[in-house]
């Protein structure tokens, strides 16, 4: 009897320690679903990115950022609706998506749109994907979330390493050689007048995307988060239409686009557009905006990723340095980032 216990001990002790073993196989690969899906919006934006580079050319920046909000929040407003998501009904409800459409997608496209034209495409990005650093602030402002030492220090590093990833060598090697801020500017051919300075109007830009990734909380005590997003998107996109359709009829009179433009259009609008703007948005609902924030670092980085695979474009020494310091930046932010439940006060 005693032999009989013994074996039926060792073999529970085997159960359980085999069931154990299988509930932390589970919880790996859901960890892993959890930041492959958190990482999916900035991998959509680096590759719709290089999807319009090949468009551009032959359009125009304004009328590319309404073909891809609207066709994207339509698409996410359908897919709300047949899940029974309810719509928006109160006046609170279309005035916060009002605001939202304003400030995230009307005047962060309009005013990246003005930037593309008037900057370097490099240091543009570099102002662009900076903006984890306003989030930060106002996170911490609005929800309580705090960065420590090593939090702060990796959003520096974050942006140091969007400067080495994206700025033109010959930038750098002015700054390195003791040009300063002059000498940069004059590298990058920046303009005096402000309202013509490119990076001027990427500023505006990147703190439109802020303040848009924050609005999202208060958005969401009115409106479901995905028809926050749809809605948001279609409505934003309408003027940025209306202006493109009202200024740049020469370009619609001379628009030949080939097989290959529309799909770079489609993967821009359905990819980087509905399913990125859906699932960041809602991730920005949850958890800390901080760290959601700081993955913006690794957009350019995917971008870059796919240009040197596709687009055969090289990527320099200072390129591979700037791509592992915004690694290790994320690392730190995500690490030392105090998260802040999401509050409808």
């Amino acid at each position: 009897m005693e032999a009989s216990c013994d074996v039926s001990g060792t073999v529970d002790a085997g159960e359980v320690e085999l069931e154990a073993e299988a509930a932390g196989d589970e919880a790996r690969a859901f960890d892993a679903a959890k930041n492959l899906a958190l990482v999916s919006p900035f991998f959509l934006w680096g590759t719709s990115m290089v999807a319009m580079k090949e468009v551009l050319p032959v359009t125009s920046p304004m009328f590319v950022a309404s073909v891809r909000l609207i066709p994207a929040g339509l698409i996410l407003v359908a897919w709300a609706v047949s899940k029974g998501r309810p719509m928006p009904k109160t006046a609170e409800a279309w005035s916060a998506i009002a605001a939202f459409a304003l400030v995230d997608a009307t005047m962060f496209q309009g005013f990246l749109a003005e930037g593309l034209t008037r900057t370097s495409a490099g240091l543009g990005s570099v102002i662009i994907d900076s903006q984890p650093l306003t989030v930060a602030i106002l996170a911490s402002i609005l929800f309580g979330e705090t960065l420590g030492a090593e939090g702060v220090l990796g959003l520096v590093l974050g942006v140091l390493g969007l400067v080495l990833l994206e700025l033109p060598e010959e930038a750098l090697g002015s700054v390195m050689n003791g040009g300063g801020v002059a000498g940069l500017a004059s590298t990058l051919h920046i303009q005096d007048s402000l309202w013509d300075n490119g990076e001027f109007w990427m500023l505006l830009a990147a703190q439109s995307m802020a303040i848009g990734t924050v609005m999202v909380r208060w958005v969401c005590k009115y409106v479901d988060p995905v028809m926050a997003t749809g809605w948001h998107m279609a409505l934003g996109g309408l003027p940025l239409l209306a202006y493109s359709l009202a200024s740049e009829q020469e370009m619609y009179a001379n628009m030949s686009l080939t097989g290959g433009d529309v799909a770079s259009l489609t993967y821009a609008s359905v990819f980087g557009g509905a399913i990125a703007y859906g699932a960041f948005f809602y991730f920005a609902t949850k958890g800390s905006l901080t760290k959601l924030s700081s993955l913006t670092f690794l957009t350019p980085m995917f971008a870059s990723a796919l240009g040197y695979v596709t687009l055969e474009e090289t990527l320099s020494g200072p390129q591979l340095v700037g791509a592992a310091v915004t690694l290790v930046g994320i690392y730190f932010v995500n690490t030392r980032a105090k998260e802040a439940a999401p509050t409808n006060k």
